[in-house]
């Protein structure tokens, strides 16, 4: 209907021989002002020399397939006939899961990188929330249509693999030894800080990641062969308990010769600096970065450059490629991009790098170096606790439900991850989180949960959910309730989950007012089969908004 506005709006303009203007069909804040309203008259009127309402009033006078009235000073407020939302809710429920979807990339291959654990470190809670973006932005462009392809990223060689194997060393560990991937992380820790405050342990580590690169000693690479599958074999875990399916791992260890190779045989792009070749950003407004050390070892960047090349030769042509991390290496992604244009510019042209804010909890920031990092796995199963609290104080029949109680964590967790504007930094607030009110994961879980136990209630009282008997003014939660495709896919061109998130806050408070003051269950109702298609609806929208967000929708609570 919006394009249809739009259009007409236009058909109207060029009858009046107005030009480039810049007008908006947008939702009105308040319902009662319409469904949709346009601030075309007042844009407008400048070029034809008339009052605004009074253009508004010729317009409108054209606008004769449309419900319309003017408010103020010349808005175009549009109100959409009752068949309308009755359509749309017929719609949502004829639809399923594909309520939402759109073609818009329909023929278009993305693939999207996210997460990235370095093995031999922690899998920690910024992971955790780092791949909460990802995964929710690969399901938007999935949404849209896409063949969307889930990359991972994993820098498995370099100075941090050179503070663990040698911390590693200084623990005692060997192949044959049961370590776990908490072990990896303090003998990263150990040997990170050995490196900053030990000049003789910092040369031998030098040495050693060169040693590792190299693969030049026998005795270090099976130290590092069984790290390294201990690291792969613990993420793989996490995978499996947040959702996450990669189709595709890349490594730093394939990418650095490739890197090396590259900048070595671009002498034009990638200048001499005491012994190390950097690329020069100073002169593009940038900062100037080293893609080969003095050691003449490629470094993150030069491997990053030979990975977009990677990704078309293992995956074939693609046609847009996006990079999410945190937001503090902006700068270094824009410096990369730059001297991509040089070596690979058709793929920096569809190369996209999403910089995202960083978590912090109550205790502040978390540092892998110092080891004072929060274990993804620890922080899921502490959540995972207090909710299976909570569920057994609410429905004590539940209480030893651990899979719905990780749910519901997973719910929190995700929820306020994407719930802000994801260039934000955010701080985790357990309690707020894992509220069963207001803006949060399990708020949205149990409104879906209640409204599978009305409709079973209704089904109980020989309701059959129908669009036959819709009263004569739309309900106010079916005025929000046939936007969801819309928010949808302003979310995915903007990148943007927290538009999914808020929309499903307001659309869960709109039915839990709708249920407050309608009767769902009631069989001597005339309305009441209409009450529970947009009850079934509702849930659909749920369901399918959370999954958009990487959330499950529990059926019980």
């Amino acid at each position: 209907m919006k394009e249809q506005i739009q259009q007409k709006i236009q058909t109207v303009l060029d009858e009046l021989g107005v030009t480039d203007v810049p007008f908006t069909v947008e939702h009105p804040a308040d319902l009662s002002h319409g469904d949709y309203a346009s601030n075309v008259a007042l844009v407008a009127s400048k070029q034809l020399g008339k009052n605004p309402r009074e253009l508004a009033e010729e317009i409108v006078s054209k606008l004769d397939e449309f419900e319309t009235t003017i408010a103020g000073p010349g808005f175009i407020n549009v109100h959409a006939p009752r068949s309308f939302f009755v359509d749309h809710v017929a719609q949502s429920i004829a639809a399923g899961t594909n309520w939402g979807k759109s073609e818009l990339l329909a023929g278009k291959k993305y693939v999207v990188e996210y997460t990235d654990p370095n093995p031999f470190k922690e899998f920690h809670v910024g992971h955790l929330f780092t791949n909460s973006v990802g995964e929710s932005v690969s399901r938007l462009i999935e949404f849209a249509g896409a063949d969307t392809k889930r990359l991972c990223y994993q820098g498995d060689v370099g100075m941090h693999v050179a503070h663990a194997v040698w911390g590693m060393q200084q623990m005692g560990l060997t192949p044959e030894s049961n370590f776990t991937a908490g072990d990896l992380g303090k003998a990263y820790a150990l040997g990170a800080t050995a490196y900053k405050e030990d000049e003789r342990a910092q040369t031998a580590i030098k040495a050693l990641n060169k040693k590792i690169y190299e693969r030049s000693d026998e005795v270090v690479n099976a130290l590092y062969d069984k790290g390294r599958e201990v690291s792969l074999a613990y993420f793989e875990t996490i995978y499996a308990i947040v959702g996450t399916h990669f189709d595709e791992y890349f490594f730093e260890s394939e990418a650095g010769p490739k890197g090396k190779e590259l900048v070595l045989g671009n002498p034009k792009v990638f200048s001499d600096s005491d012994g190390a070749k950097v690329f020069e950003g100073e002169q593009y407004g940038l900062h100037t970065r080293v893609f080969l050390n003095s050691e003449g070892l490629p470094t993150y960047e030069a491997k990053e450059l030979a990975l977009a090349q990677m990704k078309e030769d293992r995956l074939g042509v693609y046609d847009h490629s996006i990079i999410s991390t945190s937001n503090e290496i902006v700068a270094y992604f824009k410096v990369l991009k730059k001297a991509m244009s040089f070596v690979y510019p058709e793929l920096e042209k569809k190369t996209e790098h999403i910089g995202h804010g960083t978590v912090r909890l109550t205790t502040g920031k978390m540092s892998s170096r110092t080891g004072e990092v929060i274990a993804a796995i620890d922080f899921i199963e502490e959540i995972t606790d207090t909710a299976q609290e909570r569920i057994a104080s609410a429905t004590p029949e539940l209480a030893q439900d651990r899979a719905l109680a990780q749910q519901i964590a997973l719910g929190a967790i995700k929820y306020a991850t994407l719930k802000g504007n994801m260039l934000q930094d955010m701080v985790f607030d357990k309690e707020a989180a894992l509220s069963f009110e207001g803006a949060s994961g399990p708020y949205l879980q149990y409104t879906h949960a209640r409204i599978c136990s009305v409709l079973a209630k209704a089904a109980d009282a020989g309701i059959v959910p129908s669009t036959d008997a819709a009263p004569e003014e739309a309900y106010a939660l079916e005025k929000i309730l046939y936007r969801f495709p819309e928010v949808v896919e302003e979310a995915m061109l903007h990148r943007a989950p927290h538009k999914v998130a808020q929309y499903l806050t307001e659309l869960a408070g709109m039915f839990n007012s709708f249920y407050a003051q309608e009767k769902i269950a009631d069989p001597s109702d005339p309305h009441a089969p209409y009450k529970a298609r947009v009850a079934q609806s509702v849930a659909q929208t749920l369901k399918n908004g959370l999954w958009l967000l990487g959330i499950e929708a529990p059926e019980r609570m």
